[in-house]
């Protein structure tokens, strides 16, 4: 520890709470140095703050860009704290996401008693360096889950822009929130995707002037991310932090016990409502389907006798939106969009012009009369139930790393309704031993080729000696990618490309 950081006297830290506080000579580590790593760099540099990052790697352009925006960068293992950072003795910490609460840089930050913050935080504390005609910042509205979250987010903020709102979908999306807290445009509303990893240091974070959002979501529950959180109940536990101190509608699922009982137990300010969602009929302050028409009943005057019509279930299916748990997330993201008075007709024209990203559900080709679908984003179990649950009958594509999660009870479940499986995947074992005990009349078909150029054209010709006509050939892993492919996003695409190679112009996409 150097003489100047060991006689500083200890900043006080609850008085950052604004852009134009002072932020002058204000020591920060920011440990990791991908996109959300330079962006909390950056708006630190920019406040004047004294700025160190530590990473053990960095692409050659952040390598080149911290210097320039007056950081310091130290890269190298990172299996205890460096030499640098402790002497650099910093005030706060910021983590990029990757960090799990038992990295040993964690743990001695910890341990220091060093204020330590996610990206979140430091976007909520300068959210007010653009604001709004009337002097405010824009409004948050948070979106977790296990899944849907990225596809909710993207609706929400398709939403509000037909409803006549600035707005942005930010956050674990891909685009950093300190980005669009930044940028001179400004917005009115910023929807905010968060990962568990990010609500885990928002959690850290209390007090005076904490992040408190207009309206917030869990969408669903399920394992997920146990090696990074520790357990099923931490992860459940970061998860929960969405709905704390929510101020106007916490949205929950109806058919996912554990969203509500999150509202249950969450500290929000007085005031707030429980709005929940569900493909059933829905109750006052719910939004729900009728006949076929999705429909609400949360957000009028009348609601103990009135609905307002958002859209239909066959609007829905013509733009292939109509998979039960894409159907639930249209909900959750109408609930979030009412909460800031967005009209139902504004929903509708939303809905019309939007589609789902690649690798979501994605018919890729239909050949002699078998559909062949790239649902490759299904990287946990309860996402892949989500698929199997849409195409019953399916043969299955399934596996790759399962991130510490049992998919027993998936096989359980859902295994016996498939016409086959074909395992992909690094290490199968568990999910081979699954099928054996849950569904053992069904046919197994393992791949098990080291090269990952290799694996889709032989899961495609295997699929193909196994389907007949009116058959879906399901890619839903329910397992992350990282084993075999660079992303969830290769393995799709790999598989797409695969099918169009077996079927040329055969194949109608």
């Amino acid at each position: 520890m150097t003489d100047d950081a060991s006689s500083a006297p200890a900043r006080d830290l609850d008085a950052l709470r604004s852009w134009h506080a002072d932020w002058r000579g204000l020591r920060v580590a920011v440990l990791g140095l991908s996109v959300t790593g330079f962006s909390a760099a950056d708006t630190l540099a920019e406040l004047g703050a004294e700025v160190l990052v530590v990473t053990e790697s960095a692409s050659e352009e952040y390598a080149r860009l911290v210097p320039v925006i007056g950081a310091r960068l130290w890269e190298g293992p990172l299996s205890s704290a460096p030499q640098e950072l402790v002497d650099f003795a910093p005030e706060v910490v910021i983590a990029s996401p990757g960090f799990a609460p038992h990295h040993p840089v964690i743990e001695w930050v910890r341990a220091q008693g060093i204020a330590l913050w996610g990206d979140i935080e430091l976007a909520w504390r300068v959210r007010d360096k653009v604001v709004r005609a009337d002097g405010t910042p824009a409004e948050w509205v948070l979106i977790t889950g296990t899944n849907g979250k990225t596809t909710t987010t993207q609706l929400t903020a398709a939403m509000l822009v037909a409803g006549g709102l600035r707005a942005a979908p930010v956050g674990n999306i891909g685009v950093p929130v300190l980005d669009a807290v930044r940028d001179p445009a400004g917005f009115d509303a910023l929807v905010v995707e968060l990962s568990s990893h990010q609500l885990w240091y928002l959690s850290l974070a209390e007090g005076p002037g904490a992040l408190s959002p207009h309206a917030s979501v869990c969408l669903n529950l399920a394992d997920d991310h146990l090696e990074w959180h520790g357990s099923a109940r931490a992860y459940r536990d970061a998860k929960a932090v969405v709905y704390r101190n929510t101020r106007v509608a916490c949205v929950y699922n109806k058919a996912d016990a554990a969203t509500r009982e999150m509202v249950e137990e969450a500290e929000v300010v007085e005031g707030c409502r429980a709005i929940g969602f569900d493909l059933g009929v829905p109750g006052p302050s719910d939004m729900g389907v009728v006949d076929g028409i999705l429909v609400d009943r949360a957000f009028l005057e009348d609601r103990r006798t009135s609905a307002l019509e958002l859209t239909t279930v066959a609007d829905l299916a013509a733009r292939g939106l109509a998979a039960p748990h894409i159907v639930a997330n249209i909900l959750a993201a109408a609930a979030l969009a009412r909460s800031l008075e967005v009209a139902p007709e504004a929903v509708a024209r939303a809905l019309a012009g939007f589609r789902l990203d690649p690798h979501r559900i994605e018919i890729v080709a239909v050949a002699a009369g078998v559909t062949w679908i790239d649902d490759s984003k299904a990287t946990n179990p309860h996402a892949a139930a989500s698929s199997l649950a849409a195409f019953p009958g399916a043969v299955w594509i399934v596996g790759g790393q399962l991130k510490g999660v049992d998919i027993a009870d998936l096989v359980a479940a859902r295994g016996g309704a498939v016409k086959a499986a074909i395992v992909i995947g690094v290490e199968r074992t568990g999910i081979v031993e699954a099928f054996g005990r849950h569904a053992p009349a069904i046919p197994l078909f393992e791949v098990d080729h080291a090269q990952t150029e290799d694996v889709m054209a032989e899961v495609v010709a295997l699929a193909a000696e196994i389907a007949r006509d009116g058959d879906v050939v399901l890619l839903a892993p329910a397992a992350a990618s990282f084993d075999q492919f660079a992303s969830y996003a290769d393995r799709g695409t790999r598989f797409a490309r695969a099918v169009q190679e077996r079927f040329g112009g055969d194949a109608e996409e």
